[in-house]
């Protein structure tokens, strides 16, 4: 039985009630899929019931096609890395409806039968799987999809978890490198505290790469586990087609989080000046109006956060294939595969803004927290 029906879903205006309104260019409809839940991480995303469309073009959302030629992606390179997603609870369409984004932009079919997909319950069986919930189903399905489009024959592992609460999170983690898998993809977060560091060690893995969503809830205090410095911390920008020589411009989400740790040191390879610990976040990419196919909430359907960039830069590593050799902070010796953001700010915060002028919350050239280095140009950072 599901937990919540997507009905409920869809129903009633998108008021976020913890740190941040509802992103400006979502419909009136739109709500963050996964409210905070005391002692739960949440999903990082937003959603706006789409209407279904032959074709999930532009008025919708952008594609598969669109963040490929956006970030240069050299989706021919035929890499078969196996990226998990950590996830909460399941979502019973998903592989129908990854097919049907996947098979919308000719990257080939995922599925059980033919190895690319896998579902398993956070101890590592595919049987019996956790119950439904149609807020993180609707997040499942966003991430497998973001994945494909960075790297089409990347196999997809899906951990699902019992619940939301960070020890099952952290016991997905941990079977998801048991598994084998070479990147994992963490769509979630929850307050940074010191209760929650507890669970750091799940996200220390050498020789995988750990990927997590910086939040959704503009400057602030840090989310966990995008805090740690063992993971590859990722925020969220805005695209735009564009008369110019990319094709397209791309700026700051206004709700891509970024904040300086309250517990995590400072890592060698960070050398940023107003924060004496970990800052979030690393590198970014697309965060807003996004396009995935989702039966349950009617197909075709527009959706953003943090939860989409970050699984799409899991697939890039996918894609590039050397998370083997990958330290934390790599990014920041590849600065030049990277498009750096220099426009937008996170800080229109209810309070007014709480941060000024400052990297933590303003774009600007090089370094900053809201889009890190910056998006990819090609997979030569991963």
């Amino acid at each position: 039985m599901r937990m919540r029906t997507i009905a409920s879903l869809a129903l009633a205006l998108a008021v976020f009630t913890t740190s941040a309104a509802a992103p400006a260019s979502a419909a009136t409809t739109s709500r963050p899929l996964c409210p905070p839940v005391p002692g739960q991480a949440r999903c990082l995303s937003w959603y706006a019931p789409g209407t279904a469309h032959a074709r999930a073009d532009a008025s919708v959302g952008l594609g598969a096609d669109d963040l490929q030629s956006a970030y240069n992606v050299p989706i021919t390179r035929n890499s078969t890395a196996l990226v998990a997603v950590s996830i909460a609870f399941d979502a019973p369409n998903l592989e129908q409806d990854l097919n049907i984004y996947r098979a919308q932009y000719g990257l080939g079919a995922c599925t059980a039968a033919n190895g690319c997909l896998t579902k398993v319950n956070q101890r590592g069986r595919t049987a019996p799987l956790p119950p439904a919930d149609s807020d993180w189903e609707v997040e499942e399905t966003l991430d497998v999809s973001m994945i494909s489009a960075a790297c089409p024959h990347c196999r997809i592992l899906v951990v699902e978890g019992d619940t939301p609460s960070l020890a099952d999170l952290a016991a997905t983690e941990n079977t998801a490198v048991a598994l084998g898998a070479q990147v994992v993809s963490n769509s979630y977060g929850a307050g940074e505290t010191g209760s929650v560091v507890q669970y750091a060690g799940a996200y220390d893995h050498p020789g995988h790469v750990i990927v997590a969503s910086s939040g959704d809830a503009g400057f602030g205090p840090g989310s966990f586990p995008a805090v740690l410095s063992t993971v590859a911390s990722i925020g969220g920008t805005v695209l735009a087609k564009a008369d110019n020589a990319r094709g397209w411009t791309e700026t700051t989400w206004q709700y891509s989080s970024s904040g300086c740790s309250a517990y995590i040191a400072k890592p060698a390879w960070q050398h940023d000046n107003h924060c004496g610990s970990r800052t979030v976040a690393d590198v970014s990419a697309a965060a807003d109006h996004i396009a995935i196919y989702n039966t349950d909430a009617g197909g075709w359907l527009s959706v953003g956060g943090t939860s989409a960039s970050a699984p799409f830069i899991a697939g890039l590593y996918g894609l590039a294939g050397n998370a083997a050799t990958v330290r934390p902070g790599d990014e920041y010796s590849h600065t030049a595969a990277l498009f750096d953001i220099t426009t937008g700010n996170n800080d229109a915060r209810e309070n007014g803004g709480a941060c000024g002028n400052d990297y933590l919350c303003v774009a600007a050239p090089g370094y900053d927290a809201p889009t890190g280095l910056g998006s990819p140009n090609g997979i030569a950072a991963f």
